[in-house]
């Protein structure tokens, strides 16, 4: 299985791309294929006039089509995931998302927008045809920390959420691959 790992921050480095890239770093571990997409990384001008027709933005939906399931990460600015995110989401089609398995992440300033992923992210995923929204991990500034010396420090309530939420996903994940044995079991004898 193929997972896309979708950052909608507009700064690099960003909390919620290094949250992201932790997920990240944990999916490979425990065996699974991931890819990444930073939307920042796209051009603007295509990006704001929807200009299908930019192979950058041909390859990034392409990419999100072959993933069967994604990670998206975002900062909260004024109780909304962030604008860039929304500017991507937008040029989905509306199956966009269809049959894909999300698990979004978010961080934030304060507790105070801790819901504005299912306010305002879940229902644009699940327009978008999204197969499962998966419980959202949100995240404060302190509850996500960098340093040089120690890199990547999360809260112990943060760490376990992304555990599960990890979990989660790949739990979701094995039901909907279909074991060998089952395939085998569908084959009716000629």
């Amino acid at each position: 299985m193929r997972i896309l790992l979708l950052s909608g921050s507009p700064s690099s480095p960003s909390r919620s791309a290094r949250l992201l890239n932790h997920v990240g770093i944990k999916l490979n571990e425990l065996g699974q294929r991931t890819s990444s997409l930073h939307v920042r990384d796209l051009p603007a001008q295509a990006l704001m006039h929807a200009d299908f027709s930019d192979p950058e933005l041909s390859a990034a939906k392409s990419l999100l089509a072959k993933a069967d399931a994604i990670v998206i990460a975002t900062p909260i600015y004024k109780a909304a995931y962030s604008g860039l995110l929304k500017s991507f989401l937008d040029i989905l089609p509306q199956d966009g998302l269809a049959g894909k398995l999300v698990l979004p992440l978010a961080t934030g300033g304060s507790q105070s927008h801790m819901l504005a992923l299912d306010y305002g992210l879940r229902p644009v995923l699940a327009s978008l045809s999204a197969r499962h929204v998966l419980p959202s991990i949100y995240a404060t500034d302190a509850q996500v920390t960098w340093s040089e010396l120690h890199g990547l420090q999360l809260d112990t309530a943060i760490q376990q959420r992304v555990d599960d939420g990890v979990q989660l996903l790949l739990d979701s994940l094995s039901i909907l691959r279909p074991s060998a044995r089952t395939e085998a079991e569908l084959v009716l004898p000629c």
